[in-house]
């Protein structure tokens, strides 16, 4: 009788929570510009056209017949369904030896066998073999031949879309990968729009929502940590995590229905045994929410202002620290106050992006152009994520010095910045250095003292090991990938882990279960929105027009 009760509450939640499942061939279809058509009409669209995913992987004349499909709007990007195409390689960067055209959708065959001609003799029309390369030529609306061209077909569902992918590898030119483009677009294709492609796979279920936004961060990752966390996201290690939290809400869901329901009939459920679930729950939360400072660094990266008086080798420090560039990239000459503006030169650490800013030295002075230089050096310094104040070890600690961090101290309290700083004690090859008692009173402002030469770059990796130490920047695992939390992602997860403990007080208070429902639903449907099962068309727009046009 119990296991009965127990399926009688499962079929009557379950819906509220897998409602996002309906049956093949279209899982879920929304638009990327509401302003053409509901939401409604494009999936009943593209409902009533030949399948989105086919089970064959041949595909037959009589399923992609040659003629322009009915929604066909000239390539204006305009967001209806059918047969989009773009370029998927990066153009505007210089010659290169390859570029590809990418088609997907229903007629992607039928739009390149118009614009393919192979070079094999075979009979019309073109019949692809799925994941076979063939070479042959790409021709344009009047028959003249315009590139050489290497086709790759992947029909539905082995490729990225899960629709018909064709992929045309042209010669890199830019002027030759329009050229094709042009061609598929008077084919009968579209262009598509901003992340389109990506777009598909998520409404087609190869993806979910959680996995779509880590493909447009590998693809603007500026560092190997970035790119690593973005395609353990892609691989689906935060979805794994989010599903199974999900799947276990809803188990428990099942249990309390049910008790509600038979509860005469049912043993009383564990407080106990509960609120142990319910912690483990809310743990797992908890540390998926610790990754997204380490996710902010992996994106926007560190700032470091370096600062001091003039002369005291903080372009030299810049130097020596970006030498894996193969340049200098501050001019460094014996005449005080050389830098007038800010420097920047990139560099990593610990696989995180890192900007150093070369200021201009501080000083009072009366030239109008180093003034402005100083000025902007007290603003880099306060918008810096850290700050690096470099002194000389031939002069030691001087009056200049004092003035300049009383006054550093001055505008991080007026501000309410509290900045960290490391003292940096340069030009040790010439002289130790030897602290004074002016200095002692101000050390304690430093989290960190480093004795480097920048000539000879001792102690530049003391340095970027103090920079770790003093911003927590955490090892790249060594056991694997770690995925990351976005501001979206960390924000249903809050609103995740506090369902879960009002859940946990509405237990430990002995009220009615009805009560600890509310809560567990919350949780499930915070969840459902980080993996897209449950999405707004608002938010769907918003996340993929931040991507580039052909992913």
């Amino acid at each position: 009788m119990a296991r009965a009760a127990a399926a009688a509450a499962a079929a009557r939640l379950l819906p509220l929570f897998l409602r996002w499942r309906p049956p093949p061939p279209l899982r879920r279809r929304l638009l990327l510009n509401p302003s053409r058509k509901t939401l409604s009409s494009r999936a009943e669209t593209l409902a009533s056209r030949h399948s989105v995913v086919l089970p064959g992987d041949e595909r037959s004349p009589s399923h992609h017949p040659h003629r322009p499909p009915p929604d066909y709007v000239g390539g204006d990007g305009g967001g209806s369904p059918g047969t989009i195409a773009a370029i998927v390689t990066s153009l505007g960067g210089g010659p290169a030896a390859v570029g590809v055209v990418r088609l997907s959708g229903p007629d992607a065959v039928a739009v390149a066998g118009r614009v393919f001609r192979p070079a094999r003799r075979a009979p019309a029309p073109w019949r692809p073999r799925s994941h076979f390369v063939e070479y042959g030529l790409a021709l344009d609306a009047e028959g003249n031949v315009i590139d050489e061209v290497l086709v790759v077909p992947m029909l539905a569902p082995r490729s990225y879309t899960r629709e018909d992918v064709v992929e045309l590898q042209c010669h890199g030119n830019d002027l030759c990968l329009r050229r094709v483009l042009r061609a598929c677009l008077e084919a009968g294709a579209r262009l598509a729009d901003p992340g389109e492609f990506t777009l598909r796979a998520f409404l087609n279920g190869r993806l979910d929502l959680a996995q779509a936004e880590n493909v447009s961060r590998l693809i603007s990752a500026k560092s190997a940590a970035a790119a690593d966390s973005a395609l353990a996201g892609i691989q689906g290690g935060f979805s794994t995590l989010v599903k199974s939290l999900r799947s276990r809400c809803i188990e428990l869901l099942t249990e309390i229905e049910a008790r509600l329901d038979f509860e005469d009939e049912m043993p009383p459920l564990d407080p106990v045994m509960l609120v142990s679930k319910i912690n483990c729950m809310r743990q797992e939360v908890q540390e998926a929410l610790e990754t997204s400072n380490y996710d902010k660094l992996l994106q926007s990266g560190l700032q470091i202002a370096i600062i001091g008086r003039p002369n005291v080798g903080k372009s030299s420090l810049l130097n020596a620290w970006s030498k894996f560039l193969q340049s200098e990239r501050a001019i460094v000459t014996e005449i005080a106050g050389t830098t007038r503006d800010v420097v920047e030169a990139n560099v990593s650490i610990n696989g995180i992006p890192v900007t150093l800013l070369d200021t201009a030295g501080i000083r009072q002075t009366d030239d109008i152009v180093e003034k402005i230089g100083v000025q902007r050096s007290e603003a880099a310094a306060l918008g810096a994520d850290l700050i690096i104040m470099a002194i000389s070890a031939v002069d030691g600690w001087t009056d200049d010095d004092t003035k300049l961090i009383e006054h550093v101290l001055i505008n991080q309290k007026s501000s309410g910045s509290g900045v960290p700083m490391i003292l940096v004690v340069n030009k040790i090859d010439c002289t130790p250095f030897v602290s004074g008692e002016e200095f002692e009173q101000f050390s304690g402002a430093f989290r960190k003292i480093v004795q480097t030469c920048a000539v000879t770059g001792r102690g530049i990796s003391e340095l970027e090991s103090a920079v770790i130490e003093v911003r927590g920047l955490e090892p790249v695992p060594s056991g694997g990938r770690r995925w990351t939390v976005n501001q979206r992602q960390f924000e249903q997860l809050l609103r995740t882990r506090e369902a879960f403990t009002r859940l946990e007080s509405s237990i430990n208070e002995q009220l009615p279960m009805d009560f600890w429902t509310i809560d567990l639903r919350e949780a499930a449907l915070a969840l459902a929105t980080i993996s897209g099962e449950d999405i707004s068309e608002e938010v769907l727009s918003s996340i993929f027009s931040k991507f580039c046009i052909g992913k």
